[in-house]
Formats: structure tokens, sequence, C-alpha cells
């Protein structure tokens, strides 16, 4: 991995020592790495939204059974636009190694990029893991990184749960549907149904609200599903 262009935060910047988690709003430091597609840098996924993940190591349960349910929910995620990113310690050629195993056992092809991270750079540098960890094995962490390339989301599970595939897709889903800001998504919210308009700011609006509540907690049809 090299450091990218003058003022640009890369994996390569980073000790161990100067590597807090990645915060909520915050830039993705970029990197470049090998991958099961090739050489691979995110910053050429910029204009997309990307769900990069971890996982603790290749050829165990628990990652088998994700890396098969996200294989197959790839479409759903290519539906939002958005690139899916994996990313472990293991090198390159256990990565091949596992995905062949995987299409041999279970039949599914495993498209989207595993990335090798043997030295811990990129782990580190996005706060997966602590400076003074031994090594990976409590590494399951998502992030959800907007068009620009800022964190908007993230979920750490750790090694002995499964993620769900379902709840990365809600979370995309709700992220796109609440990017531009005029509208929110409720507790248990599936694309499609009703949202949550932002709340008035001004007394005048407050005042000239139909109800003492409609003001904070008002909902309004997806404009989305209403125009089908």
């Amino acid at each position: 991995m090299t450091e990218g262009q003058p003022g640009e935060m890369t994996a390569s910047t980073f000790q161990p020592t100067d590597a807090p988690a990645l915060r909520i709003g915050q830039r993705a430091p970029n990197f470049r790495a090998r991958s099961t597609r090739g050489p691979i840098e995110l910053a050429e996924f910029r204009g997309k939204w990307v769900v990069l993940f971890s996982h603790p190591a290749d050829f165990t349960p628990v990652c088998t059974s994700e890396f098969v349910a996200l294989a197959r929910a790839e479409p759903r995620f290519a539906a939002l636009d958005c690139q899916l990113l994996a990313l472990s310690v293991d090198s390159l050629f256990s990565h091949l190694a596992w995905i062949r195993m995987i299409h041999d056992r279970f039949n599914v092809r495993v498209d989207f990029p595993i990335i090798e991270d043997p030295t811990l750079e990129i782990a580190r540098a996005y706060g997966m893991i602590g400076a003074d960890s031994p090594d990976a094995a409590s590494v399951r962490a998502t992030y959800f990184l907007d068009p620009d390339g800022a964190l908007r989301a993230s979920t750490c599970y750790p090694s002995e749960i499964g993620r769900s595939v379902d709840e990365m897709v809600r979370i995309l889903a709700a992220l796109r549907k609440t990017d531009k800001g005029a509208v929110l998504t409720p507790a248990d919210w599936q694309d499609g149904d009703d949202l949550l308009r932002a709340p008035l700011h001004t007394i005048d609006d407050v005042l000239a609200s139909e109800t003492a509540s409609d003001w904070f907690y008002a909902t309004v049809p997806d404009a989305e599903k209403a125009g089908k």
C-alpha cells in the first residue's frame, strides 16, 4: 500500500498508536491493496455507495455463512448502487482457496472483492481493532460509506455472531432514503413504508401545526412508492 495524493488520509499514514475508531461523518481512509478482483483502491468507488465489511478469518463457519448469504444478496446491493468490499487478515491466496471451496460446496460464486490485510494496517486505520490487539479475532465490522467516501453508519459484531444481511440492506436503503435530509426513517422501517417528516424548527411553524405533536412527529408517504 502506498500513500495517496498530498493531504489525503490513507491507511499507510496510520501507526498503531494513532488509530481511533472512524466516526460518522468522517472521510474514510483511502487504501490500496490486493484483492480477489485484482489491485484495488477505495477511491475508485467514489460516486457509489460502499459497504466495507471485515471478517475474522477465512475457512471459519460463521464467516462462510455470511459470504454465502452476501454473495446471494449481491444483486440487492447492486440495485441500491452499492459496491460490496470484504476485508480480512488472510492472504490473497487464502481468499482464493476459500471462495473456490464456497463455490464447490454451496454452488455460490463470490464476485465482490475480498481484500487482503495481513499486517492489519487497514483494520487498524479504521479502528476495527485496538492498537494493542494481537490478532484479528474480534473483527466483524461493517462500514457504510456514501458516494463522497464519508462514513454514514457502522456496526460491529463479535466473532461468534453472524451479521443480518437483511439489516445491512435495510440500513443502506434507509441511508439513501434520508440522504437529502427531508425525511427520517422510524423504528423498524422497511423500504416502501411511511417515513417521518423532519421536525419543524420555528415557533411560527410549531403554532401553525394542526395538532400539538405534528411539528415534531408527522408521518409522510414514501414518494418513490407513491409514484409507482
